[in-house]
């Protein structure tokens, strides 16, 4: 059995006292296997005879897959993230070595959080999907959302440009008269643009009982940023779709699994008023550091968020991101981005990333 086949029968049968030992290993594939993130680890004295335990794993800066090449030698396909104001040159970059681990992955915890009743229904989509922007990993996420859990009829009503409000609108009216409830595909900024636009028509759709939103990317890209409290409020009131069933998605191109909101639908979470806590799936684990020294900070205080992804075996697992949150029970509440002023914290092994020794000397080219 190879380290992916491990890796895709803890997915599809976790046993918790398993997820150490196999992160142990993945991180011993990794160190041999990703020329870049083993020079990493040897430039902060980590090899595997010093790593005896999850938390001893090196964590890499979502930023280093800007400037390396964090790779196996093989790729199934490259997704890249949407860019920042560097320009498109500067986007991240993250190889897939074996797409079957990324779809286990993302429609198991999927199946879970926005389809836990086993229904099918139609689909509409508000972001490309993958046959109109491969390069996305969320676009491969819906494509394999639709294909596994929708039934006809199904639409895609965004270009890379923008998104069909008009097509969006008469799709969902045709399967609100039929009676048939539909679940709603997309980022939290076109979701926002469809509900200003029923807003702004006076015309809400009442969809089905059932219907369900999962929305991803918050306030990013929004041009009036939205709460979660108020597209909880604006999905009832111009969709008729309930807050339970309302789900936001939190994931990035640089890992392959997902963290979705935990609501009375989908588990036995009672959120507060205008509070939503997320849940990761048992083959990711979350923790919070201090942005300065990356200890770990206590349950319940705010940190970094620091993930181990078993679903990155092909890439690195141990990532380090620029988000801050609470981690406690089991839960994460997502507090918003890091705002460093100066290199630190999450910064740190940045700069070996960006030597061109590093960089045009990756494995695999």
């Amino acid at each position: 059995m190879t380290i992916y086949d491990e890796v895709l029968d803890y997915i599809q049968m976790p046993r918790p006292e398993r997820f150490e030992p196999l992160a142990l290993k993945v991180f011993a594939y990794q160190f041999a296997a990703v020329g870049a993130y083993r020079a990493f680890c040897l430039s902060v004295g980590r090899n595997t005879s010093t790593v005896r335990r999850l938390n001893d794993i090196p964590a890499v800066s979502t930023l280093a897959f800007k400037y390396a090449r964090l790779q196996n030698g093989q790729a199934e396909r490259v997704f890249r993230s949407s860019g920042t104001s560097r320009g498109k040159q500067r986007r991240g970059q993250h190889f897939i070595a074996r797409l079957d681990v990324y779809r286990a992955s993302a429609l198991s915890h999927l199946r879970a959080m926005l389809f836990p009743d086993g229904a099918r229904m139609p689909m509409l989509a508000l972001h490309p999907t993958a046959n109109r922007m491969p390069e996305s990993s969320l676009a491969q996420m819906l494509t394999w959302c639709i294909e596994e859990f929708a039934q006809p009829p199904t639409l895609c009503a965004a270009t890379r440009r923008a998104v069909d409000l008009a097509a969006a609108r008469r799709f969902l009216r045709t399967v609100a008269r039929a009676g048939t409830p539909v679940c709603i595909l997309g980022t939290t900024a076109a979701l926002g643009a469809l509900l200003e636009d029923l807003r702004k028509r006076h015309t809400p759709i009442e969809l089905p009982r059932g219907s369900r939103v999962m929305d991803t990317g918050g306030a990013k890209g929004q041009v009036r940023p939205l709460s979660v409290s108020d597209v909880l409020e604006l999905c009832w009131r111009w969709l008729g779709v309930h807050p339970d069933l309302v789900v936001n998605e939190y994931g990035m191109s640089e890992m392959c699994s997902q963290l979705y909101d935990a609501t009375p639908f989908n588990s036995q979470v009672q959120p507060a008023e205008g509070q939503r806590l997320k849940v990761a799936p048992p083959w990711l684990h979350v923790s919070a550091v201090d942005p300065i020294n990356l200890a770990s900070v206590a349950q319940g205080q705010p940190g970094l968020l620091k993930f181990f992804d078993l679903a990155n075996v092909g890439s690195v697992s141990a990532l380090l991101t620029e988000d801050v949150g609470v981690v406690s029970g089991g839960l994460v509440q997502i507090l918003g981005r890091a705002a460093l002023s100066e290199p630190r914290g999450c910064a740190l092994g940045i700069a070996q990333f960006a030597e061109p020794a590093l960089t045009s000397e990756a494995p695999g080219r």
